[in-house]
């Protein structure tokens, strides 16, 4: 499958300040990807390399086969954008700022206006901006980013200012448009509301990918344990055997840490085969753990290479020393 971006060892500096240190990944068609770490972590730069408003210092950046810094980058009106602070002249009405990125994105006027309909804005479509809320900003920000049925879209912090419902008719666009084979990469600090909708994570730090997968593949590669809560039935006498080392949660609640899948369904099925057990949850590493853990792995990482440098360069400078005296 031909990836509809493509980062090639991408490095970019400001002055003295790293943004980002030989970044590699790639997207491709049909897939809700999310872009996840701190401020500072490079998010905000990878998302302005691939719209072309800046070059790399290194590497390479290719977005629907073209690089978006090139003078001639054609495939512009197939890239949709909502930026995380959405801006709009206050004196428009709705339906005037949808028109106008309409003509930028050389569509006709008349296939913008179901996008209102789409974002649930018909309503307030011939008011003044100005007289928007927040949240409603946000739904024209969508709008604008949708039009011309982008075949890329770049979401940074996209549900912000969005009530739980509007939340969740934003996610059915989205879904709908990735069935359509859209590229969405949604860069968000809010990983609960990621965590069962993201098929691809990447975890940025420091301008280093500290980790890339799909949750499946970083909950192997973390092996951080599942959880495994069981209830007993009150009264049912002694607790299993094979509960052994479980710490208690109440009376009847015992915890198990499992240290796999394998795992898991053995106990799975010691428990459905045990009368004296009344319920069992498992749950598998959040969204929220998996990226402390890769963060912490990656500070590790960062913090023993630098340790290991200051120790070449002292024993660089002491040969130096005996050699000169």
């Amino acid at each position: 499958m031909t990836a509809t971006v493509s980062i090639g060892g991408v490095s970019k500096q400001y002055g003295r300040v790293r943004a980002l240190s030989d970044v590699s990944f790639d997207l491709a068609p049909g897939r809700l990807c999310a872009l996840v770490g701190h401020n500072g972590a490079g998010k905000t730069t990878l998302i302005k390399l691939m719209l072309g408003l800046i070059r790399a210092n290194h590497g390479t950046v290719r977005v629907l086969g073209e690089d978006p810094a090139a003078g001639e980058f054609t495939a512009r009106r197939l890239v949709g954008y909502l930026p995380e602070n959405v801006a709009f002249n206050a004196a428009l009405t709705g339906r005037e700022v949808l028109g106008f990125y309409a003509r930028l994105k050389r569509i006709a006027r008349a296939e913008a206006w179901p996008l209102l309909e789409q974002v649930g804005l018909t309503h307030a479509a011939d008011r003044r901006v100005g007289t928007y809320s927040k949240g409603m900003r946000q739904r024209l920000g969508l709008a604008q980013a949708l039009l011309g049925a982008p075949r890329v879209l770049l979401l940074d912090e996209p549900t912000t200012g969005l009530d739980p419902a509007l939340r969740q008719t934003f996610y059915e666009i989205l879904n709908a448009l990735r069935d359509r084979g859209t590229t969405v990469l949604i860069s968000s600090h809010a990983l609960h509301e990621l965590e069962n909708r993201a098929e691809h994570v990447l975890i940025m730090n420091r301008g280093v990918l500290a980790a890339r997968g799909t949750l499946a593949e970083l909950r192997q590669l973390s092996r951080l344990p599942i959880r495994a809560v069981l209830e007993l039935v009150p009264g049912g006498g002694t607790p299993p055997g094979w509960l052994a080392g479980a710490a208690a949660e109440g009376p009847h609640r015992h915890l198990l840490l499992v240290a796999d899948d394998a795992r898991k369904m053995e106990l799975l099925r010691l428990a459905a085969a045990d009368p004296r057990v009344s319920n069992i949850e498992i749950t598998a590493p959040t969204l929220d753990e998996l990226y402390a853990h890769f963060l912490r792995a990656q500070e590790a990482t960062a913090q023993g290479r630098t340790r290991d440098e200051a120790t070449q360069g002292a024993g660089v400078r002491e040969a130096a020393v005996r050699e000169a005296a």
